[in-house]
């Protein structure tokens, strides 16, 4: 034993090597630890349900008359005037921000503290934030809620969301795209959980008078806490040189020079084309699927309207039954975007290790081009269904392409650091969540002014974003394996493995998590299955009102 190893402290409970799985583990477990810490922090795709409630925390009568210019600078400290839906819809910005930047710098340092630890502190923040962000929409100051859901609640986004990435994918090197699409389908479907959740809060709560949006974030923020916690808390890593029973590599993956048999550090890889063009192909990806997100439900009442009602266009104006009955068209509309985006991450990537991440992202992208083209000719004809079916598959492809990522990276780069070169790639996701947006709607906006009709608009928006997947094509095409001198030396992946404390190759590394399945994996299953399939029937519910 050496001197560095000597004077180590013991092993904490938070820390890596007390998490390393002993021979009772069996690694379907874990899957279902990744999806508690997913399906809590995806409600960021639901948090539209607040934007409406947090507008009205203050009886009109008491508002004064110079509130109706009041500006972000003020709204950030007034007491006294209600805020602007466009002023609270910049907390998803800021979280999104953060995700972004705190799963790249901090990535580095999940690597090295495990699954546990980085867990429990994406629990306190995104737990912790929701509360903060509930008492500044109770003590009415909206920099508290940027800084409680949006900065820290992000912190807890961008940490929640690397966490489980580079345990999957070591616990499952024969099925690498299923893992991360298990893990990543749970960010997707949160806010099929969550946002009813929240709905039926604001409901209860709003009885006592109010709208009752505080007590239901400090309330979801505790809840959130503790299943997140318990998913950290039942995290499990392989001990080094672990492999499933019976499997050894294939044939196809020694000799598919797009599956690496080295690694790349950290460091390293940031600065490679590969790094980049992968980076290229994910924002491409996101900022198309922004945009049909942003449009979907405008989109489908703007163009089709009365027809969705089986009604000619007479010029007649609608009743309030037919536009009532149209916007819960729309409300289907977003609740089938919820489920494919959601489903998809787990089909897309699990396919992917069938046809290979570079295919699967080659089908992204061809598909896309065919579903964005097409979506204004379904237009043009009235053609809802068809309609309807293009932004489905689309969404599911936005989806799939978060889940097949992490897979891709590990083929790319190796898997000893992909959670860490994961975060970093996500700055791409806070770019096209960001800039995606902005340049839509500006883009949008210069079309009206022109005098481009409405329907015409939506059309060149689309037919532009076609244009992005094209050159997302070109990226994914020009991907290539990295070269061998890139790769760490065996000097560098023992030092790395030692500060995982798995410098070398466990003795009993084969006899380890050969547990069975049992009891224990039925009772996680149902806990993370049962509120997923919830969400899943009321998404499809929403979505009868399609039909």
């Amino acid at each position: 034993m050496n001197n560095t190893t000597a004077s180590r402290r013991p092993a904490g409970f938070f820390d890596r090597e007390t998490t390393i799985a002993q021979a009772g583990f069996n690694r379907w477990l874990t899957p279902t630890s990744a999806l508690a810490i997913h399906l809590c922090i995806g409600m960021a795709y639901g948090f539209s349900v607040f934007w409406i409630p947090m507008t009205t925390l203050l009886p009109s009568s008491d508002t004064a008359a110079s509130c109706s210019d009041t500006g972000l600078l003020q709204a950030l400290t007034t007491t006294s005037c209600n805020w602007a839906v466009g002023h609270v819809t910049y907390t998803f910005g800021i979280f999104i921000a953060m995700l972004g930047i705190s799963a790249a710098l901090w990535g580095a340092w999940l690597e090295h503290a495990g699954p546990r630890k980085a867990g429990a502190i994406a629990a306190l923040c995104w737990g912790g934030g929701l509360i903060l962000g509930g008492v500044g929409v109770m003590t009415h100051q909206l920099w508290l809620l940027y800084l409680g859901c949006g900065v820290l609640g992000g912190i807890g986004q961008g940490l929640g969301y690397i966490t489980p990435v580079s345990t999957l994918i070591k616990w499952f090197p024969d099925r690498r795209g299923m893992a991360t699409g298990f893990a990543i389908m749970g960010y997707g479907g949160g806010a099929m959980v969550g946002a009813p959740l929240a709905v039926w809060l604001m409901g209860m709560y709003s009885d006592n008078g109010g709208n009752g949006v505080a007590l239901t974030l400090i309330t979801m923020g505790i809840i959130y806490f503790i299943v997140m916690s318990i998913g950290a808390l039942s995290f499990r890593v392989p001990p080094n040189g672990w492999k499933p029973q019976g499997w050894q590599p294939s044939d196809k993956q020694h000799t598919n020079t797009m599956i690496t048999q080295g690694h790349v550090h950290l460091k390293t890889s940031w600065k490679t084309r590969q790094f980049w063009l992968i980076w290229a192909v994910l924002f491409l990806n996101v900022t198309a699927g922004i945009a049909v997100i942003s449009m979907a439900s405008p989109m489908l009442q703007d163009v089709f309207g009365s027809a969705l009602l089986g009604v000619e266009k007479t010029g007649e104006a609608l009743t309030s039954a037919q536009a009532t009955a149209i916007a819960a068209a729309a409300a289907g509309l977003v609740g089938l975007i919820s489920l494919f985006n959601s489903v998809g991450r787990l089909f897309w990537a699990s396919l992917s290790d069938k046809l290979g991440r570079k295919n699967t992202y080659y089908v992204f992208f061809v598909l896309g081009i065919i579903a964005y083209c097409s979506l204004p000719t379904w237009g043009h004809l009235g053609m809802a269904g068809l309609f309807v079916i293009s932004i489905c598959v689309i969404l599911s492809m936005y989806g799939g392409g978060f889940a097949t990522v992490p897979a891709y990276l590990a083929d790319i780069f190796g898997t000893q650091m992909v959670g860490a070169i994961h975060g970093r790639l996500l700055t791409a996701w806070t770019a096209a969540g960001l800039i995606g947006p902005v340049v839509i709607t500006l883009i949008r906006e210069a079309q009206l002014d022109a005098g481009v009709a409405p329907a015409l608009v939506y059309d060149r928006t689309l037919y532009l974003m076609a244009g992005l997947l094209a050159i997302g094509f070109i990226c994914n095409s020009l991907i290539r394996p990295v070269d061998h001198s890139l790769h760490m030396s065996e000097e560098e992946l023992a030092h790395e493995r030692a500060l995982q404390n798995e410098a070398s190759v466990s003795s009993d590394a084969q006899l380890a998590a050969r547990g069975r399945f049992g009891i224990r994996g039925v009772i996680a299953w149902l806990a993370v299955g049962v509120p997923f399939l919830i969400g899943l029937y009321i998404a499809l519910a929403k979505a009868a009102a399609l039909f």
